[in-house]
């Protein structure tokens, strides 16, 4: 990469994660009273485990690897433990080139914790232990120092008070704003539009944007999605994705039909991969390629940052057409 390089502070979670598969005991069975699939475990019983592995997530630090192997200067501000995991966090950060001057350490709290329970379809069980990557305190969220042109944010786990906090501290420094809420700001609709204001790009999938705005397919709902933000992009798991800039929408389908291994970190990779292209002024269409691809390409190992792409990774077409807004 030539000339000027973007940078992105990534703001939110920071987990171990241990991954549990190759179980007999771990095969999802339908459950005709839930209509839905299920995994079971016999109380009091002991499964045995063929497999483990050892890696960290949280939606923050899985985007700020996508910003760093991408060329870019990442840095990552979030809350750990003084623990090992806490210790993993960083080293697996440090490792990828990601600057974490912005890391705090909780006094009370460990580091937090997943313990994920893979099944052979790559649905998994998740068991998780929040600790100190949720319990947020707006102190220690101080972007003075900070200098980023770009804010990425996951979610907050609710916590509408420190995005608050955050989004007017970005706005008056010029940050722009890329954010994908989680259940916890979807649960607040009114309070969480109120924060679109200060936000750039939103990235959402088909159900979330319903929680939102009115609307019964992608394309509307990205339409009315405009209304609160620049850009928006919509996903629909297998039916692709619908995004628009309010001068183009694009509408893709699947970038790849691969076997799924891990669908952890999946829309973590989709959000980040599509704004690591958007700040090198790469199209619409060339930021959801991207996003798809690398989506794509996490799914097929375990562990949300194993298969992040790297730069100048060679990437294939896709289903996808473009018209006129």
């Amino acid at each position: 990469m030539s000339g000027h390089i973007p940078s992105i502070l990534s703001i939110g979670a920071a987990v171990q994660d241990v991954f549990l598969s190759h179980s007999d005991e771990f095969k999802p069975v339908t459950d005709k009273t839930l209509h839905e699939q299920v995994m079971q475990l016999e109380m009091g019983g002991k499964a045995d485990v063929n497999t483990i592995n050892f890696s960290t997530g949280g939606g923050a630090t899985n985007a700020a690897v996508t910003f760093a192997r991408q060329g870019l200067h990442a840095h990552f501000m979030g809350t750990i433990g003084h623990d090992p995991a806490g210790q993993a966090v960083l080293d697996d950060l440090d490792n990828e080139g990601v600057d974490t001057r912005f890391v705090s350490y909780s006094k009370t709290l460990n580091t937090g914790y997943s313990v994920l329970l893979l099944a052979p379809n790559g649905e998994r069980t998740i068991l998780t232990y929040r600790g100190a990557s949720t319990h947020y305190d707006m102190k220690q969220f101080n972007l003075d120092e900070v200098e980023a042109e770009w804010l990425y944010v996951s979610s907050m786990a609710g916590s509408m008070d420190a995005l608050s906090h955050i989004f007017h501290q970005a706005n008056d420094k010029g940050m722009k704003i890329f954010f994908n809420p989680g259940k916890g700001e979807l649960k607040q609709p009114d309070k969480l539009k109120g924060l679109l204001a200060d936000v750039t790009i939103l990235s959402v999938n088909k159900e979330e944007a319903m929680q939102i705005v009115e609307g019964s397919d992608s394309e509307e709902l990205a339409r009315h999605l405009l209304n609160y933000v620049s850009v928006v992009v919509v996903s629909d798991g297998p039916n692709g994705v619908v995004a628009t800039d309010g001068k183009t929408i694009v509408r893709a389908g699947m970038y790849q039909d691969v076997k799924v291994i891990d669908r952890t970190g999946a829309g973590d990779a989709f959000g980040s991969g599509f704004l690591s292209q958007w700040v090198q002024a790469k199209s619409l269409k060339e930021a959801i390629v991207f996003a798809s691809a690398n989506s794509t390409s996490v799914v097929t190992k375990i562990g949300a940052k194993t298969g992040i792409l790297h730069s100048n990774t060679k990437l294939h077409d896709m289903p996808l057409n473009e018209k006129v807004f």
